[in-house]
């Protein structure tokens, strides 16, 4: 499981512990402290001992900004188009292209050990990191520790917590360096505390395994993590393909499987038009935004990439943006909006139009935080547009036209 958050400041990495505060934390929390106590006793059983529960633990305060995240995630509600724009662009392309010939040693020897090719490794780096760029800012106890007494799904993190207490136990990783995403994923593809612990790899021999600050490490753990979910080799994750017309998608998914020949019988091809291939076995269907727009047959690989992190839109991107690194193109059948998703690039540039127009929405980065969205608001407002705070490229038209 992964998020895409903001990079990691110099500042930060030079913290002493995990006590670091946020604008949103509560400085005392009675409530966070009774419900650190009442975990000790659990810690201990799972392998944490007392002392360093209570190193860890002490001046530990809340942040509550990631029980608001673990509320909002972008896989579960943003549009399609726009989560797929931001994360497989040509920026993201060309960088990718470039690290898979400047890791392609490391990379032969990963495949060859683990049966996981190239492209589908660096395109999980990237969706994840980008590239190593954004491994988070979240002191990963304290956001463990908060999501461990507040919010939903405590039992859940309460078992990252505790994992996160044994990979400092260990010394696997130095304290002040595990910091990550809201959820407490780390490092370059962003494993949870508990996921480092069952296939973290130690592919330099160096005696550890490190994600953070060892990029061979961190690909060849991605490696395991895809073939224990059931990767297979030199297969492809799947294929996009052609609907016939008044096509019933009911009932149909990643899961409900059917053989290509009964996908051939009922009309189903590729999108060039050709029959599926007669021997790759069974496929799902995946329609992400409907009938009307792109169509894709997912094969077994798709659903090893939906387990890193459990949303098919998350997958697809991995999906495409492989894809893309070996040479293909975007998807032939266009989305169906009027208004389509833009990249990261052209979201720096709206970012700095909005600041043309005298509106403070903080650093250009390319992250349409809610400073950004409040004063896209307003320029919709100003140019008759619907009032939603998404950046598309219907504003970005119009702002670039002075509009």
């Amino acid at each position: 499981m992964s998020t895409r958050t903001l990079f990691l400041t110099a500042a930060l990495a030079c913290l002493p512990a995990f006590a670091q505060a946020s604008a949103t934390e509560s400085p005392e929390s009675p409530e966070f402290t009774q419900c650190l106590a009442g975990l000790k006793g659990s810690a201990r059983s799972a392998g944490v001992s007392s002392p360093t529960y209570d190193r860890l633990t002490q001046g530990l305060t809340p942040d509550m900004s990631v029980i608001e995240k673990l509320n909002f995630q972008p896989e579960f509600r943003t549009a399609i188009w726009d989560y797929l724009a931001g994360l497989v662009d040509e920026e993201r392309v060309q960088e990718g292209r470039a690290l898979l010939a400047k890791h392609a040693d490391t990379l032969k020897r990963v495949e060859q050990r683990f049966g996981v090719d190239p492209a589908t490794v660096v395109a999980v780096w990237g969706v994840e990191s980008n590239f190593g760029q954004t491994f988070g800012r979240y002191p990963l106890m304290q956001a463990l520790g908060t999501l461990s007494c507040f919010g939903r799904r405590q039992s859940y993190f309460r078992g990252e917590l505790f994992a996160a207490m044994r990979i400092l136990q260990k010394g696997d990783i130095a304290p002040e360096r595990l910091v990550g995403s809201w959820a407490g994923a780390f490092g370059h593809t962003q494993f949870m505390p508990s996921t480092f612990e069952r296939l973290a790899v130690d592919f330099d021999g160096d005696g550890r395994a490190d994600l953070m600050d060892n990029a061979s490490d961190a690909l060849a753990s991605t490696a395991n993590f895809l073939a224990k979910a059931g990767w297979r080799t030199a297969q492809p994750w799947g294929v996009e393909v052609k609907l016939p017309a008044g096509f019933n998608t009911s009932g149909e998914g990643r899961r409900s499987k059917r053989d290509i020949s009964e996908w051939n019988a009922r009309g189903v091809r590729q999108v060039d038009g050709s029959a599926l291939p007669a021997d790759a076995g069974s496929a799902g269907l995946l329609t992400p935004a409907g009938a009307a727009g792109p169509a894709f047959l997912v094969f077994r690989n798709f659903d090893a990439l939906y387990s890193y992190n459990a949303a098919e839109s998350y997958g697809l991107a991995i999906a495409h943006l492989s894809d893309r690194l070996r040479g293909s193109g975007p998807f032939v059948t266009p989305w169906p909006t009027d208004d389509p998703g833009i990249s990261r690039a052209e979201r720096r540039e709206l970012q700095g139009l909005l600041i043309l127009r005298g509106h403070d929405i903080g650093e250009v980065d390319g992250m349409l935080g809610e400073r950004s969205r409040a004063a896209i608001r307003v320029e919709q407002l100003k140019l008759g547009q619907e009032v939603n705070g998404r950046g598309g490229l219907k504003l970005l038209k119009s702002l670039r036209s002075g509009g």
